[in-house]
């Protein structure tokens, strides 16, 4: 015997709520009809949903291209010993080496091509002069900046000039070595000189740092452009005057530091007179390839002139 099925509730009249004989059909409606008013509303104007955000497709910032570097300018003082300029030449293939892409261009005070006023002439842009001097004196305080005056089509900064530095006094310190004087007890730093007081000052300092170097031992600043026989108290001493005052406190074989940037006749000169181990010129000695850069960066960062240095130790950015 079948059982039999209950019939289908009756249809409720239009307008009357329908019955509903279990909670699964009264929540199937309830979807329908909150699911129909949801739509109803977003057709009656809420804005479309917006895309998701894809990283990719967000527009590339457009970065300028780099500003060329300024032109360094290497200003040596020139000499007739034919071995200057390679010396000099060799040194800035040193700088290159240590700094691809920078342009540097050489110019010469006197006596070689090219000369400075030359170099300048051929360059456009901007331009910082590092002068190849290990001290200040006409040529830095005054030459230099007539030339880079005399070039009004060029934008230019003037740096100092390489010494006094504790990179200038690593230079002398190697040298020395090289030329055999690893324990001097005594040393005349040997320099061009120059009426300038600021010339006497920035060789005394470095003679204070070479000394320091060396774990105290004397340095004694002396001047090939100073006259022979002893002068005045605080006159500049020739290299003959040092060497005579080193032997009165027993220092008779003291080692010769050459305060030159490259051969000449006054690097010759002070070799020659030295009764003990004498150091040849700084040349393309990498300290001084460093220190030449860091010239030029000092002059970039600096606003309206040159700048002093701390003489602590230096950070060199090659």
């Amino acid at each position: 015997m079948k059982a039999s099925t209950p019939p289908p509730p009756p249809a409720a009249p239009s307008g009357t709520a329908v019955p509903f004989d279990s909670t699964a059909q009264l929540m199937t409606e309830f979807s329908t009809q909150l699911g129909d008013r949801l739509s109803r509303v977003r057709l009656r104007g809420l804005p479309p949903r917006p895309p998701a955000f894809r990283p990719s497709e967000a527009p590339r910032p457009v970065r300028p291209p780099d500003a060329p570097r300024p032109t360094l300018v290497a200003v040596a003082h020139g000499s007739r010993d034919p071995a200057a300029l390679r010396t000099v030449t060799a040194l800035l293939d040193r700088v290159r080496e240590l700094r691809p892409g920078l342009a540097v261009r050489l110019g010469h005070i006197e006596l070689n091509a090219p000369l400075l006023p030359d170099t300048l002439a051929q360059l456009d842009g901007q331009a910082v002069a590092v002068p190849l001097l290990l001290a200040r004196g006409l040529h830095a305080d005054h030459d230099i900046p007539a030339a880079l005056a005399d070039a009004p089509h060029l934008v230019t900064r003037l740096a100092r000039p390489l010494g006094p530095h504790p990179l200038l006094a690593e230079a002398l310190h190697a040298r020395l070595e090289e030329a055999g004087a690893r324990r001097p007890n005594a040393v005349v730093l040997a320099a061009a000189g120059s009426r300038a007081p600021e010339s006497a000052a920035d060789t005394a300092r470095t003679a204070r740092l070479l000394s320091h170097r060396l774990g105290g031992v004397p340095v004694l600043p002396a001047y090939a452009s100073a006259p022979t026989d002893d002068g005045p108290p605080g006159t500049p001493l020739s290299v003959p005057a040092a060497l005579r005052a080193l032997a009165a406190r027993g220092h008779r074989r003291p080692a010769l530091a050459s305060c030159f940037a490259a051969p000449g006749r006054f690097a010759a000169q002070c070799a020659a007179a030295a009764p003990g181990p004498a150091a040849a010129p700084l040349g393309d000695h990498p300290a001084l390839a460093r220190l030449v850069l860091h010239r030029y960066d000092q002059a970039l960062a600096a606003r309206g002139g040159c700048v002093q240095d701390t003489l602590g130790a230096a950070t060199v950015t090659v």
